[in-house]
C-alpha cells in the first residue's frame, strides 16, 4: 500500500476537513455545558467509552470473528461518536445541545482511549501472528493531528472571526456530510471483492452493536432519571460511531486492508439503525411536544 496517495494522503485530510466543521461550530460554553447535565453525560460516558467496547468484544466474540477482522471490528467500537450523531439528534428531537457537548469531549478523550483499545485487540487477536508491540504512542499523536488539532483550528477560528464561521457554518457542514460519503464509497470502491465477501458477516453484527448501545444508553437514561430528550441523545451518541476515523485507522495509519473493512461496512449501515430510530425518538417526544403546544 505504499506510495497509495488515496490511503496516505486523502483519507486522513477528509478526515481532518470533517473534524474542522465540528470545531467550527464548537465553542467553550459547548464543553461547560456538560456541567448543567452531569447526570446525562456520565450515562453517556460510561456507554460509550466502558459498555460499548465490551459490547462489541461480546459480539465479536458470538460470531467468531477472529484476525485482522476482529481487530477492525474493535476499531469501529473504540471510535468516538461522529458529527453524524448530532444531526440524527436533531431530526430524533433529542437534546442537540448535550449532543454537540458529547461529541467534543469523545473526540478529545478518544485521542488517548483509541489506542490504547486498538492496541488490546491487536495483541488479543493477532499478537500471536505478529508478534511486535504495537506503536501506542505514535498512534496517539497522530490521531491528535488528524482529530484534535483541526477542532481545535476550527474553534479558534469561530472565536477570532464568529460571523464568518456562522455564515459557513451550513456550508462547511453540508461538504464534510459529503467528504464522508466519499471516504466510505472510495474505500468500498478500492476493496469491492473485501466488501462483497464480509459484508453478510458484517451486517448482523453492525446490527447487534448499534440495537444493542440504542437500547442501553436509553434504557440506563431512563433508570438514572435522564429526561427523555437527553436520554434519547445519550442513545444516539453511544451507538453511532465515527467511521470515517475507523477506516483511516485501518487504511492509512495501520496499512491493513482487513482491518479497514468494519469501519467501511459500518459507515453504510449505521444510517439504518440511526434513522430507524430517529422515527422511535420522534414517538417518544411526541407526548411532551403535544404537551408544550397545549
Amino acid at each position: 500500500m505504499q506510495g497509495d496517495w488515496i490511503t496516505q494522503a486523502a483519507l486522513p485530510a477528509g478526515l481532518m476537513f470533517i473534524m474542522f466543521t465540528l470545531g467550527i461550530g464548537l465553542t467553550p460554553a459547548d464543553f461547560r455545558r456538560v456541567l448543567v447535565h452531569p447526570r446525562a453525560f456520565l450515562v453517556g460516558v460510561f456507554c460509550h467509552f466502558i459498555l460499548l467496547p465490551v459490547v462489541g468484544l461480546l459480539v465479536v466474540k458470538a460470531f467468531g470473528i477472529t484476525g485482522s477482522l476482529a481487530v477492525g471490528f474493535m476499531i469501529v467500537a473504540a471510535c468516538p461518536t461522529g458529527t453524524t450523531s448530532n444531526l440524527l439528534t436533531y431530526f430524533a428531537r433529542g437534546d442537540v445541545a448535550l449532543a454537540l457537548s458529547f461529541t467534543a469531549f469523545a473526540g478529545l478523550v478518544s485521542i488517548v482511549t483509541v489506542p490504547f483499545i486498538v492496541a488490546a485487540a491487536i495483541a488479543h487477536f493477532v499478537g500471536a501472528e505478529r508478534s511486535v508491540g504495537f506503536p501506542t504512542g505514535p498512534m496517539m499523536a497522530q490521531i491528535f493531528v488528524v482529530m484534535g488539532v483541526p477542532v481545535f483550528v476550527g474553534m479558534a477560528l469561530r472565536a477570532k472571526f464568529p460571523g464568518f464561521a456562522m455564515r459557513w457554518q451550513g456550508r462547511l457542514g453540508a461538504a464534510s456530510a459529503i467528504v464522508f460519503v466519499a471516504i466510505v464509497a472510495a474505500s468500498l470502491f478500492r476493496h469491492s471483492d473485501l466488501f462483497r465477501e464480509h459484508t453478510a458477516t458484517f451486517a448482523p453484527m453492525v446490527f447487534a452493536i448499534n440495537l444493542a448501545m440504542l437500547a442501553a444508553g436509553y434504557g440506563l437514561s431512563r433508570l438514572a432519571k435522564v429526561p427523555r430528550d437527553q436520554a434519547i441523545t445519550v442513545a444516539i451518541e453511544s451507538s453511532v460511531q465515527n467511521a470515517a476515523l475507523a477506516i483511516v485507522i485501518g487504511s492509512s495509519l495501520l496499512r491493513d486492508e482487513q482491518m479497514m473493512l468494519p469501519g467501511a461496512i459500518y459507515g453504510v449501515l449505521m444510517y439504518f439503525t440511526g434513522v430507524a430510530f430517529v422515527f422511535v425518538g420522534r414517538r417518544l417526544m411526541r407526548p411532551h411536544v403535544e404537551l408544550a403546544r397545549g
